[in-house]
């Protein structure tokens, strides 16, 4: 058996997040189904670098899959291309190690969520427009406070099947230019929902509906209903997952 890794990128809007889902198209079963094509196995199961939920996109995403069979990775890829829908793209192929693991051996992975501050339709697909004047710098003090925390429970879907909600975030920041704003923020993981709702809550902090002390509450707190609600996913994309050893 052989192991071997993928790099890819989709763009969400048509999809139920990137996890498999009985009821519902995902990027997952999109690309197992493109792949088994190629294999003369009943079925393939690929494993991915972790879940992104509905509407939710990937500049960078990485999976991995087991096979008998000697795969040629440049031409495997470029034909799996050709038979994959637009919205849906495998760049890169590797042969790796059997121990080496999509989801777990990532050590960072960074998300980028993109705020529109003027209307162009060639960006409503993929942020969140909002005309308003926000508090940018005070959105950054939110960011800041983020980084001294560990349990982001407040920001988590409830009843999920994790056995804690504890994440390491490595940085966070928001940034600004002339038509959008940018926020930043990369950890070992994150939990469920958990960068909309952080958004959500500052963007409550930068129209002034919440205080800064507000938001150190809400942390505190660790129950999702103190914090916002959750911005929505067509602005959240999945920018880059961080290997150890790898580029």
């Amino acid at each position: 058996m052989k192991r071997y890794f993928f790099e890819c990128c989709y763009d969400g809007t048509n999809y139920h997040g990137w996890q498999f889902q009985p009821n519902a198209i995902s990027v997952q079963e999109v690309i197992e189904k493109s792949i088994l094509k190629f294999f003369n196995e009943t079925k393939i199961s690929i494993v991915g670098c972790g879940r992104t939920d509905a509407g939710v996109h990937a500049n960078q995403f990485f999976f991995h899959l087991d096979s008998h069979s000697d795969i040629d990775l440049k031409s495997f890829t470029y034909k799996l291309n050709t038979i994959l829908p637009r919205d849906v793209s495998v760049n890169n192929g590797w042969s790796v190690n059997p121990d080496f693991h999509a989801r777990f051996s990532a050590l960072k992975r960074t998300y980028l969520y993109i705020i529109s501050t003027q209307k162009n339709p060639f960006d409503d697909k993929f942020s969140y427009l909002i005309k308003e004047n926000l508090d940018v710098d005070l959105m950054n003090k939110c960011a800041d406070e983020l980084l001294k925390h560990e349990d982001f429970t407040s920001f988590s879907k409830v009843n999920t099947d994790v056995n804690n909600n504890l994440c390491e975030i490595f940085e966070c920041f928001w940034t600004k230019n002339e038509k959008q704003l940018v926020f930043q923020i990369s950890a070992n993981r994150f939990l469920r929902n958990m960068v909309r709702a952080i958004v959500g809550t500052m963007l409550d902090v930068g129209k002034g509906r919440l205080s800064l002390n507000d938001f150190k509450s809400v942390i505190k707190d660790q129950n999702r209903s103190s914090a916002g609600s959750s911005a929505p996913a067509k602005g959240l994309f999945l920018n880059k997952v961080k290997y150890p050893n790898w580029p």
